[in-house]
Parts: C-alpha cells; sequence; structure tokens
C-alpha cells in the first residue's frame, strides 16, 4: 500500500488556492437540474463539452430531456437526438441504463436518491451499464453534492509532471491522494477539478507552456 501520508498537504491546497485566485470561480458542472448534469456526465465521455451542449441543447429544444421522456424513447429514437455527442448509439444504451436504474431503484425521485450514502450511491451506479469510476464520481459530486473527488486525465498529467503522481498510479490511487490531502468539501472537490481542467487547456498541454504556468515554482 502506498503511503500516501507523505505527500504535503498544504502544498496541495495552496496549488488550489493559487488556481483559484488565478481563475475564480469555474462554475461547474453546468446544468439547470440534477437530471441534466448526469445526462451531461454520461455524454461527456469521449467528447468535448461543445458536443455535448448541442446535444442537451436538442433534448430540451424537443421537450425530451426527463427521466420519463427518455425512459418512454426507443434506443434507436434517443440515439438520433444525441447524435452530435459522438459514439450515439453507445450513449443511448447508457442512458437508458441510467434511467431505468433511477425509476426502478428511486422511482424517478433524485431527491429521494440523494439521502443514500456516498459508498452506497457509487456502488449502485457503477453497477450502472456503461457507467465508468469517472461518470459515476461526476453524477455523485456534481449532481448529488457529495464529496467525492473526480479524476480524469488532465487532474494526473498536471500532477505527474509536478512529481506528486506516477504514472502506475490508478484512478483509485489518485482518487485517495486527493481526498486525504484536502478537506472534504464539495466545494472545494467541485472548484479542484474545474480548475485543473482549466489549467490543463491553457497551460499543462501535449506541449506545455510551462514559463507562464501560474503553479510553476511547484
Amino acid at each position: 500500500m502506498k503511503d500516501f501520508r507523505r505527500f504535503p498537504v498544504p502544498t496541495v491546497f495552496k496549488i488550489y488556492q493559487i488556481l483559484f485566485a488565478h481563475y475564480g470561480l469555474q462554475h461547474w458542472w453546468p446544468g439547470q437540474s440534477e437530471f441534466e448534469i448526469m445526462v451531461g456526465a454520461v455524454l461527456t465521455q469521449n467528447t468535448n463539452w461543445q458536443n455535448v451542449e448541442r446535444a442537451i441543447g436538442n433534448l430540451k429544444q424537443k421537450k425530451l430531456l426527463s427521466i420519463n421522456k427518455i425512459n418512454k424513447l426507443s434506443v434507436s429514437r434517443l440515439a438520433k437526438e444525441i447524435k452530435s455527442s459522438g459514439f450515439f448509439q453507445i450513449k443511448a444504451k447508457r442512458l437508458k441504463a441510467l434511467v431505468n436504474y433511477l425509476i426502478l431503484r428511486y422511482d424517478g425521485n433524485i431527491r429521494q436518491m440523494q439521502k443514500k450514502k456516498t459508498a452506497v450511491l457509487r456502488r449502485e451506479l457503477l453497477a450502472i451499464y456503461g457507467i465508468g469510476k469517472e461518470t459515476a464520481d461526476s453524477i455523485l459530486l456534481y449532481a448529488l453534492n457529495k464529496p467525492v473527488f473526480v479524476v480524469d486525465s488532465y487532474t494526473k498529467r498536471i500532477f505527474v509532471r509536478h512529481g506528486y503522481l506516477s504514472d502506475e498510479m490508478d484512478y483509485n490511487d489518485i482518487q485517495k491522494f486527493f481526498t486525504i490531502n484536502l478537506p472534504k468539501s464539495v466545494r472545494i472537490f467541485n472548484e479542484y477539478h474545474a480548475l485543473l481542467v482549466r489549467l490543463a487547456k491553457d497551460f499543462c498541454r501535449t506541449n506545455p507552456l510551462c514559463e507562464s504556468c501560474p503553479i510553476k515554482a511547484f
């Protein structure tokens, strides 16, 4: 087992503070309802957010963005409506599986779902067809306001380059690193993930702009 407590807690939090001062609030995750955020978490797999926005916008325009409406749609019709998100046939099946879970387990009542313990919800979400760890944790954090740190490729890239993580560390290892080294706060987990995505896009690219990076000292 790795000794995660060897990492300097103040430094990990200090990076968050520097990024927050540099960028400000990121207002993640965009969505007008918990269900819209869940749909976005599924659709954003293997695509960019602009494509997801178009797909969600189309569902809204046709008044299809609800648990009951999607439940009544055929997979082929749903796939057509979310085509802009890419891999639309697969994602349609995943959305149908998510909706089926919400109806069968919680009668479509997300407020009721939020009352469950985080660990229980995570196990349930990971059991749904096509829902992996990043998607499940995004749903937990952004839709259900549970204190779960979301890990993505940007997060790993930044902290590997700064020497905090190694390439061999998996999703669970990286998540544990942040969970141990940060206050257990929905707000901080939310903002930190969003700020790291912003940093990766602006500076920590495939060809990084290290000299201009706001956390180059770390």
